[in-house]
């Protein structure tokens, strides 16, 4: 079952909304974040990016970020720019993006079905980051950016999300990157108890992007837990802020890769071993139109790149990724890139920029440039189903969830 639970959120006033929404933490540069919020005090990125505040050169993890994050979180609060909603509530998120729409639930996700398998995962999580974003949960006591989680689409939810969606929202603005927000507060308890109980016949619930947050809350809570000599296992530490979307109003671009060399390789030599694991072929369209095909963007023209059969385990969740395809066929074998976590050798570009995006970097001296097809919902579930990880930046999630219009307290 999927346990949802109520709280009284901190959130803006609805005519400030537009201002206080920022982007999420992990999709702006410090140096990105501060030149946004310059002469913008209300900006949500003094929360989530508090760094913009101190000196430049103030070292990533200093304490004073912290502690700057929840001192800009208190002064939006004592300013009134955001208030405390009077009685737990839920809340209908959706997003617009062109013609694409998504609506979520607003809800806290508990942390023991995280720990216990109910909420699954598909990446493995890196320490420091960890790190950073526990730090940040304790320090401001809230959490001031929520996971995004995904379930199998059902018919009941469905229906009463959409008789919420039917009613005036509380915020509707567009962002300046032209996304329209739109938020629903759920404060009937008829309703917030027909949600729970129809999310309570949800088997599984997904990470799909903020597998670092969630692993985060856990860390948070286990501490809290253990410096409370009278826990009982209800307090708001024991939830994670999330919004859950169905699995079909979900939007996956792809996660393209660009190479800064060859490994010393020349053009021709490159090519020649490509070819014993790929097809190669001119083309003019440089985003794959198909599973297993790859742009490969090389001295100034694109190719088309198709793996041969029998080059990879097309039963296997994850060999069968086209992720998967590209590393185990050429990025490691050919390249030498055998650890795209951590090699400099390497760069990913999020489908939202474009292919243009992927010529520019060639063009300024990266040598070459693979665009990849979407990694579809399905394979993600597949992939958590199976207990397996992803490799690295396999999907690339859009909209982004705003951060600042929901914010969600452990102080009770």
């Amino acid at each position: 079952m999927a346990q949802i639970q109520p709280f009284r959120a901190w959130r803006p006033r609805p005519e400030l909304a537009p201002q206080v929404a920022s982007p999420p933490y992990d999709v702006l540069s410090s140096e990105e974040a501060r030149q946004q919020a310059r002469g913008d005090e209300l900006t949500f990125l003094h929360v989530v990016k508090p760094e913009i505040d101190l000196p430049p050169n103030t070292p990533p993890h200093d304490p004073r970020i912290y502690a700057k994050g929840a001192e800009n979180l208190q002064r939006l609060c004592q300013q009134g720019a955001l208030v405390r909603e009077e009685t737990p509530a839920l809340y209908v998120y959706q997003q617009r993006m062109g013609e694409h729409v998504q609506a979520g639930l607003v809800a806290g996700a508990s942390i023991d079905e995280y720990e216990g398998g109910a909420i699954k995962k598909h990446e493995h999580t890196r320490p420091d980051k960890e790190d950073d974003r526990a730090r940040h949960i304790d320090a401001l006591g809230a959490n001031t950016g929520p996971v995004f989680l995904t379930y199998r689409a059902t018919a009941e939810i469905d229906r009463r999300v959409d008789e919420i969606r039917s009613t005036a929202p509380t915020y509707d603005f567009t962002s300046p990157d032209e996304i329209q927000h739109t938020l629903w507060v759920v404060r009937e308890p008829s309703q917030i108890d027909a949600l729970r109980e129809a999310f309570a016949g949800v088997p599984h619930l997904y990470v799909a992007d903020g597998h670092h947050r969630s692993a985060a809350a856990t860390r948070v809570r286990a501490a809290r837990r253990d410096a409370n000599p009278d826990h009982r296992g209800d307090e708001p530490y024991n939830f994670f802020l999330a919004v859950i979307f169905p699995h079909d109003q979900m939007k996956i671009l792809p996660y393209n890769r660009v190479v800064h060399d060859l490994g010393g390789l020349s053009n021709e030599a490159f090519r020649q071993k490509v070819d014993e694991r790929f097809t190669l072929a001119p083309t003019s369209q440089p985003a794959p139109d198909r599973p297993h095909c790859f742009g490969l963007y090389l001295a100034g023209r694109w190719e088309r790149l198709t793996a041969r059969p029998g080059t990879f385990l097309e039963a296997h969740p994850v060999a069968s990724l086209d992720a998967a395809i590209l590393q185990n066929n050429l990025l490691a074998p050919v390249l030498g890139i055998e650890d795209p976590r951590r090699d400099k050798r390497i760069d990913f570009v999020g489908g939202i920029r474009g292919t243009g995006e992927l010529e520019r970097r060639c063009q300024s001296g990266s040598a070459a440039a693979f665009a990849l097809y979407p990694t579809r919902i399905e394979q993600l579930m597949q992939v958590a189903d199976a207990g397996e990880v992803m490799p690295p930046k396999s999907t690339w999630f859009e909209p982004k969830l705003r951060s600042g219009l929901i914010v969600r307290s452990l102080e009770g």
